[in-house]
Protein backbone atom coordinates (compact mmCIF):
# COMPACT_ATOMS: atom_id res chain seq x y z
CA UNK A 1 0.00 0.00 0.00
CA UNK A 2 2.83 2.41 0.81
CA UNK A 3 4.39 1.92 -2.61
CA UNK A 4 1.02 2.52 -4.30
CA UNK A 5 0.42 5.67 -2.25
CA UNK A 6 3.93 7.01 -2.86
CA UNK A 7 3.65 6.23 -6.57
CA UNK A 8 0.35 8.09 -6.76
CA UNK A 9 1.85 11.14 -5.02
CA UNK A 10 4.85 11.25 -7.37
CA UNK A 11 2.57 10.69 -10.37
CA UNK A 12 0.30 13.58 -9.34
CA UNK A 13 3.22 15.95 -9.02
CA UNK A 14 4.71 14.91 -12.36
CA UNK A 15 1.37 15.22 -14.15
CA UNK A 16 0.90 18.69 -12.68
CA UNK A 17 4.24 19.71 -14.18
CA UNK A 18 3.13 18.38 -17.57
CA UNK A 19 -0.20 20.20 -17.43
CA UNK A 20 1.56 23.45 -16.55
CA UNK A 21 3.81 23.08 -19.58
CA UNK A 22 2.22 20.75 -22.18
CA UNK A 23 4.61 21.78 -24.95
CA UNK A 24 6.34 18.36 -24.94
CA UNK A 25 3.03 16.60 -25.53
CA UNK A 26 2.45 18.81 -28.55
CA UNK A 27 6.00 18.52 -29.88
CA UNK A 28 5.91 14.74 -29.48
CA UNK A 29 2.97 14.32 -31.83
CA UNK A 30 3.94 16.89 -34.48
CA UNK A 31 6.49 14.72 -36.29
CA UNK A 32 4.21 11.64 -36.50
CA UNK A 33 1.44 13.90 -37.82
CA UNK A 34 3.75 15.10 -40.59
CA UNK A 35 4.41 11.48 -41.54
CA UNK A 36 0.68 10.75 -41.42
CA UNK A 37 -0.29 13.70 -43.60
CA UNK A 38 2.64 13.92 -46.02
CA UNK A 39 3.98 10.35 -46.25
CA UNK A 40 1.02 8.03 -45.70
CA UNK A 41 -0.84 9.08 -48.90
CA UNK A 42 2.00 7.46 -50.89
CA UNK A 43 1.55 4.09 -49.25
CA UNK A 44 -1.46 2.76 -51.14
CA UNK A 45 0.49 2.45 -54.38
CA UNK A 46 3.84 1.69 -52.70
CA UNK A 47 2.43 -1.21 -50.67
CA UNK A 48 0.07 -2.35 -53.44
CA UNK A 49 -2.91 -2.28 -51.08
CA UNK A 50 -6.49 -2.16 -52.31
CA UNK A 51 -7.62 0.70 -50.06
CA UNK A 52 -6.36 3.55 -47.89
CA UNK A 53 -7.65 1.70 -44.83
CA UNK A 54 -5.32 -1.24 -45.52
CA UNK A 55 -2.37 1.10 -45.97
CA UNK A 56 -3.11 2.94 -42.74
CA UNK A 57 -3.48 -0.31 -40.81
CA UNK A 58 0.14 -0.99 -41.77
CA UNK A 59 1.53 2.51 -41.30
CA UNK A 60 -0.26 3.87 -38.21
CA UNK A 61 0.90 1.05 -35.87
CA UNK A 62 4.48 1.85 -36.85
CA UNK A 63 3.93 5.51 -36.01
CA UNK A 64 2.47 4.58 -32.65
CA UNK A 65 5.51 2.46 -31.80
CA UNK A 66 7.67 5.39 -32.93
CA UNK A 67 5.83 7.58 -30.43
CA UNK A 68 6.28 4.97 -27.72
CA UNK A 69 10.01 4.87 -28.44
CA UNK A 70 11.00 8.49 -28.80
CA UNK A 71 8.93 10.20 -26.09
CA UNK A 72 9.77 8.02 -23.06
CA UNK A 73 13.35 7.36 -24.14
CA UNK A 74 14.27 11.05 -23.88
CA UNK A 75 12.63 11.71 -20.51
CA UNK A 76 15.98 11.24 -18.82
CA UNK A 77 16.91 14.81 -19.74
CA UNK A 78 14.26 16.13 -17.35
CA UNK A 79 15.65 13.93 -14.58
CA UNK A 80 19.14 15.35 -15.13
CA UNK A 81 17.65 18.84 -14.73
CA UNK A 82 16.06 17.68 -11.46
CA UNK A 83 19.41 16.32 -10.33
CA UNK A 84 21.05 19.65 -11.05
CA UNK A 85 18.29 21.53 -9.22
CA UNK A 86 18.67 19.32 -6.16
CA UNK A 87 15.19 17.77 -6.38
CA UNK A 88 16.51 14.20 -6.30
CA UNK A 89 18.98 15.09 -3.54
CA UNK A 90 16.17 16.37 -1.31
CA UNK A 91 14.37 13.06 -1.78
CA UNK A 92 16.98 11.49 0.48
CA UNK A 93 15.35 12.92 3.58
CA UNK A 94 11.85 11.73 2.67
CA UNK A 95 10.40 8.29 3.48
CA UNK A 96 9.11 7.89 -0.09
CA UNK A 97 9.76 4.53 -1.72
CA UNK A 98 12.64 4.51 -4.20
CA UNK A 99 10.57 2.31 -6.50
CA UNK A 100 7.77 4.89 -6.36
CA UNK A 101 10.18 7.61 -7.47
CA UNK A 102 10.61 5.66 -10.70
CA UNK A 103 7.06 4.36 -11.15
CA UNK A 104 5.42 7.73 -10.56
CA UNK A 105 7.53 9.31 -13.28
CA UNK A 106 7.20 6.37 -15.65
CA UNK A 107 3.41 6.24 -15.27
CA UNK A 108 3.36 9.94 -16.15
CA UNK A 109 5.24 9.07 -19.33
CA UNK A 110 2.82 6.23 -20.10
CA UNK A 111 -0.22 8.50 -19.70
CA UNK A 112 1.39 11.17 -21.89
CA UNK A 113 2.07 8.58 -24.58
CA UNK A 114 -1.49 7.24 -24.50
CA UNK A 115 -2.89 10.76 -24.92
CA UNK A 116 -0.66 11.25 -27.96
CA UNK A 117 -1.55 7.81 -29.33
CA UNK A 118 -5.28 8.50 -29.03
CA UNK A 119 -4.93 11.84 -30.82
CA UNK A 120 -2.91 10.27 -33.63
CA UNK A 121 -5.42 7.42 -34.02
CA UNK A 122 -8.35 9.84 -34.17
CA UNK A 123 -6.61 11.86 -36.90
CA UNK A 124 -5.84 8.65 -38.79
CA UNK A 125 -9.53 7.70 -38.65
CA UNK A 126 -10.29 10.91 -40.51
CA UNK A 127 -7.80 9.87 -43.21
CA UNK A 128 -9.41 6.48 -43.75
CA UNK A 129 -8.15 4.18 -41.00
CA UNK A 130 -10.66 1.51 -40.02
CA UNK A 131 -10.03 -0.58 -36.92
CA UNK A 132 -11.84 -2.42 -34.13
CA UNK A 133 -11.96 -0.58 -30.78
CA UNK A 134 -11.10 -3.66 -28.71
CA UNK A 135 -8.04 -4.40 -30.80
CA UNK A 136 -6.89 -0.77 -30.52
CA UNK A 137 -7.16 -0.92 -26.72
CA UNK A 138 -4.99 -4.05 -26.68
CA UNK A 139 -2.50 -2.25 -28.92
CA UNK A 140 -2.44 0.66 -26.47
CA UNK A 141 -1.63 -1.78 -23.67
CA UNK A 142 1.36 -3.03 -25.65
CA UNK A 143 2.44 0.56 -26.30
CA UNK A 144 2.16 1.30 -22.58
CA UNK A 145 4.58 -1.56 -21.83
CA UNK A 146 7.04 -0.12 -24.37
CA UNK A 147 6.75 3.33 -22.79
CA UNK A 148 7.24 1.92 -19.28
CA UNK A 149 10.32 -0.01 -20.39
CA UNK A 150 12.02 2.86 -22.20
CA UNK A 151 11.12 5.41 -19.55
CA UNK A 152 12.81 3.26 -16.89
CA UNK A 153 15.83 2.75 -19.15
CA UNK A 154 16.09 6.48 -19.77
CA UNK A 155 15.94 7.36 -16.08
CA UNK A 156 18.47 4.69 -15.13
CA UNK A 157 20.85 5.88 -17.86
CA UNK A 158 20.40 9.52 -16.83
CA UNK A 159 21.23 8.68 -13.20
CA UNK A 160 24.33 6.87 -14.40
CA UNK A 161 25.62 9.56 -16.77
CA UNK A 162 24.32 12.72 -15.01
CA UNK A 163 25.04 14.79 -18.11
CA UNK A 164 22.97 15.85 -21.11
CA UNK A 165 26.16 16.03 -23.18
CA UNK A 166 26.73 12.32 -22.62
CA UNK A 167 23.09 11.20 -22.74
CA UNK A 168 22.17 12.86 -26.06
CA UNK A 169 24.79 11.21 -28.32
CA UNK A 170 24.29 7.85 -26.62
CA UNK A 171 20.53 7.84 -27.22
CA UNK A 172 20.83 9.12 -30.79
CA UNK A 173 23.44 6.48 -31.62
CA UNK A 174 21.26 3.67 -30.27
CA UNK A 175 17.87 4.87 -31.54
CA UNK A 176 18.65 5.17 -35.24
CA UNK A 177 19.67 1.56 -35.99
CA UNK A 178 16.95 0.24 -33.68
CA UNK A 179 14.29 2.26 -35.48
CA UNK A 180 15.55 1.35 -38.96
CA UNK A 181 15.59 -2.37 -38.21
CA UNK A 182 12.15 -2.39 -36.57
CA UNK A 183 10.15 -1.96 -39.79
CA UNK A 184 8.39 1.11 -38.40
CA UNK A 185 7.75 3.03 -41.62
CA UNK A 186 7.46 0.02 -43.93
CA UNK A 187 7.13 -3.72 -43.18
CA UNK A 188 10.28 -5.82 -43.47
CA UNK A 189 8.51 -8.51 -45.52
CA UNK A 190 10.33 -7.39 -48.67
CA UNK A 191 13.66 -6.82 -46.91
CA UNK A 192 16.74 -8.91 -47.75
CA UNK A 193 17.42 -11.93 -45.59
CA UNK A 194 20.32 -10.39 -43.67
CA UNK A 195 18.17 -7.45 -42.59
CA UNK A 196 15.38 -9.77 -41.43
CA UNK A 197 17.87 -11.72 -39.34
CA UNK A 198 19.03 -8.52 -37.67
CA UNK A 199 15.40 -7.52 -37.06
CA UNK A 200 14.81 -10.83 -35.26
CA UNK A 201 17.05 -9.53 -32.46
CA UNK A 202 15.25 -6.19 -32.26
CA UNK A 203 12.41 -6.32 -29.69
CA UNK A 204 10.74 -3.35 -31.33
CA UNK A 205 10.43 -5.30 -34.57
CA UNK A 206 8.35 -7.84 -32.65
CA UNK A 207 6.37 -5.00 -31.08
CA UNK A 208 5.58 -3.45 -34.46
CA UNK A 209 4.41 -6.82 -35.80
CA UNK A 210 2.19 -7.31 -32.77
CA UNK A 211 0.59 -3.87 -33.00
CA UNK A 212 0.04 -4.29 -36.74
CA UNK A 213 -1.65 -7.63 -36.15
CA UNK A 214 -4.01 -5.98 -33.67
CA UNK A 215 -4.82 -3.13 -36.04
CA UNK A 216 -5.66 -5.73 -38.67
CA UNK A 217 -8.05 -7.50 -36.30
CA UNK A 218 -5.83 -10.51 -35.58
CA UNK A 219 -5.81 -10.35 -31.78
CA UNK A 220 -5.14 -14.09 -31.56
CA UNK A 221 -2.08 -14.00 -33.81
CA UNK A 222 1.15 -15.43 -32.43
CA UNK A 223 2.93 -12.13 -33.09
CA UNK A 224 0.68 -10.44 -30.49
CA UNK A 225 1.49 -12.70 -27.55
CA UNK A 226 5.12 -12.95 -28.61
CA UNK A 227 5.40 -9.16 -28.61
CA UNK A 228 3.63 -8.93 -25.24
CA UNK A 229 5.92 -11.56 -23.74
CA UNK A 230 9.13 -9.95 -25.02
CA UNK A 231 8.20 -6.37 -24.21
CA UNK A 232 6.67 -7.33 -20.87
CA UNK A 233 9.81 -9.19 -19.76
CA UNK A 234 12.03 -6.30 -20.84
CA UNK A 235 9.75 -3.83 -19.02
CA UNK A 236 10.12 -5.79 -15.77
CA UNK A 237 13.92 -5.87 -16.13
CA UNK A 238 14.01 -2.16 -16.94
CA UNK A 239 11.89 -1.26 -13.90
CA UNK A 240 14.17 -3.32 -11.64
CA UNK A 241 17.23 -1.58 -13.10
CA UNK A 242 15.62 1.85 -12.80
CA UNK A 243 14.47 1.29 -9.20
CA UNK A 244 17.96 0.13 -8.17
CA UNK A 245 19.45 3.17 -9.89
CA UNK A 246 17.19 5.47 -7.87
CA UNK A 247 18.08 3.61 -4.67
CA UNK A 248 21.81 3.92 -5.34
CA UNK A 249 21.45 7.55 -6.37
CA UNK A 250 19.74 8.46 -3.10
CA UNK A 251 22.18 6.82 -0.70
Amino acid sequence: MKIARDTWLIFQRQMLLVLRNPVWLIVGIVQPLFYLVLFAPLLKSALHTTSNADAYRIFVPGLLVLLAMFGPLFTGFALIAELRAGVIERSRVTPVSRLALLLGRSLRDVVSLLVQAILLTVVALAFGLSVNLGDVLLAYLLLALIALMLSAVSYATALKLKSEDALAPLLNTVVQPVMLTAGILLPLAAAPGWLKRIADFNPFSWAVDGVRALFNGHSGASSVWQAALIVGALAVLAVIWGARSFARGLR
